[in-house]
């Protein structure tokens, strides 16, 4: 946001500040100033002339020589301007001051230029008369100065000889530039600026004065509005300007636009951008003839619609598009531009006004799409005070009035279907200096709201939030005012307040860092994968169309078709990176990754999906089935709950080896499963080695997990081991042999491991040998014989029942 000094002295008139001054100050309450440009920075000793005598140069045709008034002397000055003549009153650099340099000469001279008295031509010169490019401007904001020559004042601009010429043409201005945040609105105008700048420096801030006379006659005779989608238009309003006379706008106008970097281009455009520069509201204007039916309806766009806009260039619209249009056609694309069908021309007799409040997404939806942005839409964008609209219009109908462009109709048409009113918050100074760290008094707390414009009720004990500062919502907003404008650097030291707590993981984080360790001890590296994936994913690994994994969560506005939905499986991100890896030629790879995926509860989305934490594990080359089982045997084991572990046999997850999975179990919970990846699936990611994979859920993993560790001594008697080999079926998995195992031995059994299988000759087809040796103890005395003879007794005879038999 650029605003001149001298624009925001119209409403802060008792502001008297140094630049550098003005700018560290407004840094320091908010508004960070990104830079300054001063328009007389190369500007010294220039002052107004009066050409009073004119004569010819005696040893040059081309040379003038001028007696020039400079209201304390009249000096002589030689010069080649051909547009100067005796009686014109022009600017005039003398003996010793500076010039901006010419636009292209601005590299070569960035000081500008220093001009010193000397001889032309043998004839003496104490001076320069100064074109407009030699006071830093330009036509395009004095269109009165000429191509190629010095600039003359006009005969109505009251200065004289002796005057600040810079001062006269109003560059003697300083235009700051602001990095204004996107919840601060109202700072995109000169009144919300001046508004800052009042309460920053304590000055009294004056706003326009609003008083439209008015002509008579009604407005609702000339025009009516309908607006048919009031969630893209929350408010239209219109009035009626008839008698137009189009010309210059007044000296005062010009340079305030020129300050702001806008070139004048006449009284009806300049009024439309000095209201958008001062209230921060677009406006538009229509020449009323050319709205059909003298109606106003805002609708959206069809699809494929063409429209012309006031550039000359052809746009094709959507429904999406929101439209200003009159009873036949459409005339303007709302908040963006007017149409070429409506444009105003040097004939017109009768104008509309516009001013309008539209929704900032929409606009810079739609702005994005035909591929045309202004700074009408630019304005939108940031999502305006619909109060503002009728405000604005009515100084747009002012500004007529004072500068003679017309007579204005009697009334306003307001469609405004919804009122935006004030909020209120409670006065809560307490609570501000206790968040600040400061004492500020409530007194002081009033003083700096009441320059802001929010209103207090001592009998309410409330605040009147204006809708303009749609940024302030509770007392923590309210507590960054008092801080702006009693200073950052004055909030005194203070230590933190609060209970003293020791810091540590949460349980949940603790028992991450066990799974990440162990991960890492075992040689796994880890690996962070993407949470969007694409759909393409689910043919991938193999999964059926009405599986629950396809109930994905899609992304509104996605990169690309690969990252359009959020994962429900977590084996795609990893895949790819052994995928990677085996495709650089690495032989051994293990990775794993403790990350969510997304589990909606319903689709569409009415709430938020379920995060899952999973830590997944892959691993080729080095490595089998077993490996990866004992990895999570070990997690278990570190995590209090290995011993009731089981592996099922599964074929449910059909990206897996089918006879060569299962499902991770402790109870009936189910904690994860493991297993090789399905060959088919191991050619989709490009992989032709055997790949093991394991999914594990962190919640029922945290659940079951305890770092509580029960002390045991030394075994202070003997213990008695006895060794098994068995003949069994090749079905019976030796998990259920061993919680037979543990079943029969109860509290005596010390410990169990399988030390063989074989499977050969000297054993039955379709049948395998298992060894066991199992080791008895008991702690408060020395084991008979009998009592692991007993033992031994039960659980063949238990395995009897499972068809096993003690091999000879």
């Amino acid at each position: 946001m650029n605003t001149p000094i001298s624009w925001i002295k119209a409403y802060v008139p008792d502001l008297d500040v140094d630049i550098n001054e003005f700018v560290d100050k407004m840094t320091l309450s908010g508004s960070h100033v990104e830079c300054y440009e001063k328009k007389d920075k190369n500007l010294e000793k220039i002052v107004v002339g009066k050409i009073e005598t004119m004569e010819q140069h005696p040893d040059a045709d081309k040379l003038v020589v001028c007696q020039v008034n400079i209201g304390a002397e009249t000096i002589q000055i030689v010069t080649g301007a051909k547009n100067v003549k005796v009686g014109d009153v022009i600017p005039v650099v003398l003996d010793g001051g500076k010039v901006a340099a010419a636009h292209g000469d601005n590299n070569e001279y960035p000081d500008g230029i220093k001009i010193k008295k000397g001889k032309l031509r043998g004839i003496e010169s104490n001076g320069m008369m100064c074109g407009i490019e030699e006071l830093g401007s330009s036509r395009d904001f004095y269109p009165e100065a000429p191509e190629d020559g010095v600039y003359v004042f006009p005969e109505d601009s009251g200065v004289k000889p002796g005057d600040d010429a810079v001062a006269a043409l109003g560059l003697n201005d300083a235009v700051v530039e602001y990095e204004i945040t996107s919840n601060r609105v109202d700072c995109f105008s000169m009144i919300g600026m001046a508004r800052e700048v009042a309460a920053t420096f304590d000055k009294e801030f004056i706003p326009p004065v609003v008083e439209v006379k008015g002509s008579g006659g009604d407005v609702n005779d000339y025009i009516s509005v309908e607006v048919k989608d009031t969630d893209l238009c929350p408010r239209y309003v219109a009035r009626v300007v008839t008698d137009i006379k189009i010309g210059p706008s007044p000296k005062w106008m010009r340079e305030r636009l020129a300050a702001q970097g806008i070139r004048s281009i006449n009284n009806l455009v300049d009024i439309t951008n000095y209201v958008m520069e001062e209230y921060g509201q677009p406006m538009h204007a229509f020449d009323l003839d050319t709205i059909a039916g003298n109606k106003i309806i805002v609708r959206r766009a069809n699809d494929g619609d063409k429209f012309v806009t006031l550039d000359g260039q052809e746009r094709t619209l959507d429904k999406d598009v929101l439209m200003i249009c009159d009873g036949e056609k459409e005339v303007a694309i709302a908040g963006i531009m007017g149409g070429e069908n409506s444009m105003v021309t040097d004939n017109i007799k009768t104008l509309l006004f516009e001013a309008a409040c539209f929704d900032g997404t929409n606009i810079r939806l739609s702005s994005k799409r035909i591929g045309l942005s202004t700074d009408a839409s630019s304005k939108f964008v940031k999502g305006l005070d619909p109060n503002l609209a009728l405000e604005a219009i009515n100084r747009a109908c002012q500004l007529i009035e004072e500068l003679g462009c017309g007579k204005v109709v009697d009334g306003v048409v307001d469609a405004y279907a919804n009122p935006v009113s004030d909020k209120e918050l409670p006065f809560e100074p307490e609570k501000m200096n206790g968040l600040l760290g400061t004492d500020v008094a409530p007194e002081q707390m009033l003083k700096y709201f009441d320059k802001l414009g929010l209103k207090y009720d001592a009998n309410t004990n409330m605040l009147t939030i204006p809708t303009f500062r749609q940024d302030l919502n509770c007392m923590a907003d309210l507590a960054e005012e008092v801080a702006r404008f009693y200073g950052y650097d004055n909030i005194p030291v203070t230590l933190p307040r609060g209970e003293s707590t020791t810091g540590k993981k949460s349980y949940p984080e603790r028992i991450n860092d066990v799974a990440r360790n162990i991960c890492e001890a075992n040689g796994f590296s880890g690996a962070m994968c993407y949470s969007f994936e694409s759909p393409k994913v689910f043919d991938k690994l193999l999964i059926p169309e009405d599986s629950a994994y396809r109930q994905a969560i899609e992304i509104m506005n996605p990169l690309g078709e690969d990252f359009s939905i959020m994962r429900t499986i977590s084996l795609n991100g990893l895949l790819t990176s052994l995928a990677t890896n085996y495709n650089r030629k690495n032989k051994d790879a293990r990775l794993y990754e403790l990350a969510n995926i997304y589990i909606p509860k319903a689709l569409p989305l009415t709430e938020l999906p379920d995060e899952k934490m999973k830590l997944t594990m892959g691993m080729y080359g080095a490595g089998d089935f077993f490996t990866m089982k004992g990895v999570i045997e070990e997690l278990c084991e570190k995590l209090g709950f290995g011993k009731d572990c089981i592996y099922e046999p599964t074929t449910e997850h059909p990206f897996l080896h089918p006879g060569r999975q299962a499902n991770i179990k402790k109870g009936n919970l189910n904690i994860g499963y493991l297993g090789q990846l399905h060959p088919e699936v191991g050619d989709n990611y490009k992989i032709k080695a055997d790949v093991y994979v394991a999914v594990i859920d962190m919640a029922t993993v945290t659940m079951l997990s305890t770092f509580d560790r029960k002390y045991e001594g030394i075994a202070k008697f003997p213990g008695m081991t006895r060794d098994l080999s068995l003949v069994v079926d090749k079905s019976i998995f030796v998990g259920q042999i061993e919680a037979v195992i543990k079943k029969c031995g109860g509290k005596l059994l010390e410990s169990y491991k399988l030390f063989d299988v074989y499977e050969g000759e000297q054993v039955a087809e379709g049948k395998k040998s298992v060894a066991y040796t199992m080791t008895f103890r008991a702690k408060d005395r020395t084991l008979e014989d009998s009592e692991v003879s007993a033992i031994i007794e039960k659980l063949l005879k238990e395995l009897g029942k499972m068809g096993i038999e003690i091999r000879a």
